[in-house]
């Protein structure tokens, strides 16, 4: 018998290796605690889920490590600290949850051997140590200088590949009134919030001790306040999406009805490019005329456009008061090809539809083809309210918060009510 060519023995090798890796692959899954209810939500077919870990805490933000270690932003200190972390065991469970960092906060992220974090008031990173969990916990200040507010003082980021960091810097109003969220109170005109606040500013990623209004610049304005943001690496372009305004008919009944009220303004998708202006407190987008429509508190009649030609628009628009608090592209393989380079996007659920039902709570899934979407939205994972109908986001069971894409390709979902965490993951 002739012996194989190098070439013949070069694919049987890779062959086998794949074949290997398959079974790997296999097994792993095979051992994962998977849940036989999913932890209580509900997937597409060939989708399942597992239960990480539980009362971790306010959870929001979420980032993972390459060698599976998870990290995730607390809204509120548990033990006395900010950030949980949580050390696996080969069935995906939690072996060990450990507590570190003094303040509070949303936003998180590896990057460049750091875990950065965001407070309400800074950016700060800490060194990550080989075999540790826990990384050296003393911060180092990346930016601060951030104005302590009432509303939308939560600071998440995202990173691009050339250096940056980029910072959701929310606007501490509803429509820049003066006193805020009152009827029938003009809007304050140019608004000054602008300045400082309703926008995306971007900083050097690796800079210690730079502070806000002295370094770094404002790279978008007219949003006013998008926790959901995300660099796509595929198209080397900022995304976020923001959280719509509130109160149309409660402050302006002659105006809008109850049902408009529910469900305008849209929360918007943006695609987001240096200088461009969103429009807020000015505009908002109504999702059902498609178009940007002028502020009551600035003139508007709520039909027409006026001063907001020209504003740019959102590259989907999704009902009102839905609150949609992440945003992750997918950058796994795990998941079939319909979702690669795709959005996930988890809407954390509304407070402010009453006397209707409360909606939202649930991960959406948006489809793309290279920059924009490539169809509609559908309802990627629900089930996370835990009962038919929601009138106050408290008789929530959960609420879905913070998003990651695991080194295997799971999709990881935080819950900001009770702490879980769940894995999802591509079985069939």
């Amino acid at each position: 018998m002739k012996s194989l060519r190098p070439r013949s023995r070069f694919m049987t090798a890779f062959l086998f290796i794949a074949v290997i890796g398959l079974i790997t692959e296999s097994c792993s899954n095979n051992k994962l605690a998977i849940s036989k209810d999913n932890g209580g939500i509900k997937l597409p077919e060939g989708f399942t889920a597992m239960v990480v870990a539980d009362s971790l805490g306010r959870a929001r933000h979420i980032t993972i490590n390459n060698n599976g270690d998870i990290y995730i932003a607390l809204n509120q200190l548990k033990h006395g600290k900010g950030i949980a972390a949580i050390k696996v065991d080969e069935g995906g469970k939690a072996a060990k949850i450990e507590y570190f960092g003094q303040y509070s906060g949303t936003g998180i992220g590896i990057h460049k051997g750091y875990l950065y974090f965001g407070s309400d008031t800074a950016i700060f990173r800490y060194k990550l140590k080989d075999g540790s969990l826990l990384p050296d916990t003393t911060p180092e200040v990346i930016v601060r200088g951030f104005h302590l507010e009432f509303q939308h003082s939560s600071k998440p980021f995202t990173f691009d590949d050339a250096g940056n960091i980029y910072v959701t810097v929310g606007a501490p109003a509803n429509a820049c009134q003066q006193p805020d969220r009152q009827a029938h109170i003009k809007g304050v005109d140019p608004c000054p919030l602008l300045a400082d606040f309703g926008g995306i500013w971007k900083f050097k990623d690796d800079v210690q001790g730079q502070i806000k209004g002295k370094d770094g610049s404002r790279y978008a304005t007219g949003i006013r306040n998008a926790v959901a943001l995300d660099w796509n690496f595929k198209t080397s372009t900022l995304y976020a999406v923001q959280h719509g305004r509130d109160q149309l008919h409660e402050f302006w009944p002659e105006l809008y009805t109850e049902n408009d009220g529910v469900n305008l303004p849209a929360e918007e998708f943006f695609l987001i490019k240096e200088g461009m202006d969103f429009g807020w407190p000015y505009c908002y987008y109504d999702q059902d005329k498609k178009k940007k429509i002028l502020a009551p508190e600035y003139g508007g009649n709520a039909d027409s456009a006026g001063r907001c030609k020209g504003k740019q628009d959102p590259i989907m628009a999704f009902p009102g008061h839905i609150a949609p608090n992440c945003v992750r592209f997918y950058t796994g393989t795990m998941f079939p090809e319909k979702y690669q380079n795709g959005a996930f996007i988890a809407f954390h659920g509304s407070w402010n539809r009453a006397p209707q039902e409360q909606l939202g709570f649930f991960v959406a899934f948006v489809p793309f083809k290279d920059s924009n979407p490539s169809g509609p939205y559908e309802i990627f994972a629900d089930g996370f309210k835990g009962t038919d109908k929601v009138m106050s986001p408290d008789d929530a069971l959960h609420r879905p918060m913070g998003l990651a894409i695991g080194p295997d390709g799971s999709l990881y979902i935080t819950d900001s009510k009770q702490g879980k965490l769940w894995r999802v993951i591509y079985k069939k």
